[in-house]
């Protein structure tokens, strides 16, 4: 008995000489850093390593407590909660992990100084016009970088679904032409690592979330871009997607739990689960369980794994990671990408953390429904009849955009024509905040404008001005500015075409004007005119809106307030149309002289005002 006691007594003590020799390290902790001052006073860190699961945090700082630890099924992580008092000072933060009471790892963590105006920034607003581009198909400033070693998805200018070489240098090199043209936003299609083995220039399916992928530049070269940008009046957007990864990101290696994403066993090899895209499932009184949880749990394509957001640890790494972009780089605004794909009650807390920290701040998601009703139950402010409470402030107006399409291809008739438009338009009423919607006139998922308007000169004049005077946040997708073209059908790697003047050696440059054709030129000062006149049009930025039902091909609407008038009218016929301006008594300042903005010409608003055939006129009264 007491030799079998000997026995346990050196084995246990074998045992532990052994777990004491392994040899420990973090190979990733994220987020890397933080800062003093935040609201929200709780951080969550989570530690990757080599059985890290087995070792036991603490730590010595003043203002900075481990409130909690967390463990998943897989023991090569570690989640460690803190606690920040609301006055404590930055410095680094020295973490103590321990085993069996023996400290075997150690690691300071920054805690850094916030800007002072950090929480006060200003998110983008109406007064703004976004200037959304495509990075890789921008400008290539550096083709140092345009292939690196360990990403196989090499450049290929030829294929129109590969890499092209556009990056942060090209899209730096460019502020002076983007400020000129009257931009004050920039919203670039995500710029973090997206490592896949091919059709990765889009940026959808990240593989790191915490790093600008090395073909775009560095983190650091990001933050001084969105510095150079702001020091031109330039805010900066960040696209960011809760709702899919690629499967390269570094997670599918060594996922962190056995539900860290939906439909999981995707991967051990069971059935393909595409998401069906009903969106309409959310708020649908008599949907299934069986429509809904595909349409949320299912994956866009096998190469995007689905996120699942109702893991605590991933909710709350997710909300951290945007917050961190925030601070990091300085940031005026978020475009949420596939936004009523990701659980509901997850971008509710997503959205409000964001808020919290950042009062002033915009949030846009993109939700793709050319239905008013679905897209106004995810904008804050919203009283939805299931109890929903969102915290978003704008929403993408898809159900505008699809119906300014029709207004302007279909012929006029008494249910065609410019009515779709005007009644579309009156559904705001169901909205928390229509002028806040940000208005668009395509996207980087869409075919190109001038495209879909058949070439017209005409209809694109229309397009541009009504995007520019209507309430909301107008967004131009780069290239639009010169007319650029795509096939009609939906073709990404061709509407995402290189913007000429962004390599070496184009004939064509669009920066300069360098070989732009007439009507390229046309288009061009056209935006360029009204951009710049729209930074002083306050009746714009906030004043009121009043449109009138469309008549004899024209629509006219109004927007005003106690310094300013804007008068809008479009003209679809081919013949000149004659108003009387009696009809606009109610908000028509009369005998007024007005500026129409496209032209420069000065017009005497009396009884009368002559629309040219297919003419948009935009008066300026002040």
């Amino acid at each position: 008995m007491y030799a079998k006691t000997l026995l346990a007594i050196s084995a246990g003590c074998l045992l532990s000489s052994q777990l004491q020799a392994q040899v420990f390290q973090i190979e990733r902790l994220e987020p890397a850093n933080w800062w003093a001052g935040m609201q929200h006073p709780q951080l969550q860190l989570m530690v990757y390593g080599k059985d890290i699961a087995k070792l036991t945090p603490a730590l010595n700082y003043d203002g900075v407590s481990v409130t909690g630890v967390e463990r998943s099924a897989n023991p090569n992580y570690l989640f460690v909660n803190l606690t920040l008092d609301a006055k404590v000072k930055p410095g680094d933060i020295a973490l103590q992990f321990s085993l069996n009471g023996e400290t075997v790892l150690s690691h300071n963590y920054p805690l850094l100084q916030r800007r002072e105006t950090s929480a006060g920034r200003q998110g983008f607003n109406p007064a703004d016009v976004i200037y959304l581009l495509t990075p890789d198909r921008f400008a290539n400033g550096n083709p140092a970088n345009d292939n690196m070693p360990g990403m196989p998805d090499k450049v290929n200018r030829q294929d129109p679904n590969g890499r092209h070489g556009g990056d942060l240098t090209g899209m730096q090199n460019a502020l002076p032409y983007i400020a000129d043209m009257g931009f004050t936003a920039i919203w670039p299609t995500p710029l973090t690592e997206n490592n896949q083995s091919a059709y990765s220039y889009h940026g959808y399916a990240a593989t790191d979330l915490y790093n600008i992928d090395a073909r775009f530049g560095t983190n650091s070269q990001y933050r001084d871009f969105v510095a150079a940008a702001n020091a031109r009046g330039i805010k900066v957007i960040q696209d960011i997607i809760l709702n899919h990864i690629g499967n390269e990101h570094w997670w599918l290696k060594d996922l962190p739990d056995s539900n860290w994403l939906n439909n999981q066993s995707f991967l051990t090899g069971t059935a393909f689960i595409g998401t069906n895209h009903n969106r309409s499932t959310v708020q649908d009184p008599y949907a299934s369980i069986v429509d809904s949880a595909q349409f949320t749990d299912g994956w866009f394509v096998d190469s995007m794994p689905d996120l699942n957001q109702r893991h605590p640890l991933l909710a709350t790494y997710l909300i951290q990671n945007s917050i961190w972009w925030v601070e990091y780089a300085n940031l005026a605004g978020i475009r949420e990408d596939t936004y009523s794909y990701a659980d509901k009650q997850f971008l509710s807390e997503w959205a409000r953390r964001l808020m919290l920290e950042y009062p002033d701040f915009n949030i846009v998601g993109e939700e793709w429904s050319p239905n008013p009703l679905i897209v106004a139950y995810w904008q804050r402010g919203k009283q939805n009849k299931d109890g929903y409470v969102s915290h978003t402030p704008a929403m993408l107006d898809f159900p505008l955009y699809d119906a300014m399409l029709k207004a302007l291809t279909d012929d006029e008739s008494w249910n065609g024509g410019w009515i779709g438009l005007y009644e579309m338009l009156s559904n705001d009423h169901i909205y928390a905040e229509p002028f806040n919607l940000v208005t668009f006139e395509g996207n980087h998922d869409t075919a190109r404008i001038f495209s879909l308007l058949n070439e017209d000169m005409a209809l694109y004049r229309m397009a541009i001005s009504y995007l520019l005077t209507m309430r909301g946040i107008p967004q131009l997708f780069y290239g639009t500015e010169i007319a650029m073209t795509s096939p009609k059908v939906r073709d990404d790697g061709k509407v995402r075409a290189d913007f000429p003047g962004g390599w070496a050696n184009d004939k064509v440059n669009a920066f300069s004007g360098k070989g732009l054709n007439s009507t390229q030129k046309s288009a061009q000062q056209l935006v360029k005119t009204l951009l710049n006149w729209r930074k002083t049009a306050s009746a714009i930025h906030s004043g009121k809106l009043m449109h009138f039902a469309p008549d004899n091909g024209t629509y006219t609407y109004f927007r005003y307030n106690n310094k300013q008038t804007v008068m809008v009218v479009m003209n679809k016929q081919h013949q000149p149309v004659t108003l009387d301006l009696a009809r606009f008594n109610e908000v028509l300042p009369r005998g007024k002289t007005a500026t129409e903005v496209i032209t420069g010409k000065r017009i005497t608003l009396d009884k009368q005002l002559t629309v040219p055939a297919r003419g948009t006129l935009v008066l300026d009264i002040r």
